[in-house]
């Protein structure tokens, strides 16, 4: 019995419509044709990608994914980087090249810290 790799990923978000209209809008993902309820799941690739409603009380935490390293590979970083910061969005770590490339990371609506790399 071997772990072959993550197969899912999903952020719990406190609310789900602005979540998922910052991570449709801004982002550019595109949502798949039918959610589960209390979700919104997009068309990622290889691994599915998604938003949900908490499971535990998010107000009862400090800070949203400590700990948790979330990267998303994105064909033009530095385009995605200049449209972010152009809404106000908040970048944590500005460009720079690393070992995949330009990489950056920002802030989403709820406060977990999304790194992008090319």
């Amino acid at each position: 019995m071997n772990i072959i790799g993550p197969s899912f990923i999903a952020l719990q978000v406190s609310d789900l419509e602005t979540s998922a209209r910052f991570y449709t809008q801004e982002l550019g993902l595109n949502r798949v044709a039918q959610s589960p309820p209390g979700a919104v799941v997009f068309a990622t690739t290889p691994i599915p990608f998604a938003l949900r409603v908490p499971s535990v009380d998010l107000s009862e935490v400090e800070h949203l994914g400590w700990g948790v390293a979330l990267w998303l590979k994105a064909d033009y970083p530095r385009a995605l980087h200049d449209k972010l910061a152009e809404a106000g969005v908040t970048i944590v770590t500005p460009p720079f090249e690393g070992p995949f490339g330009l990489t950056f990371a920002f802030e989403d609506p709820h406060g977990y810290i999304i790194t992008i790399h090319g």
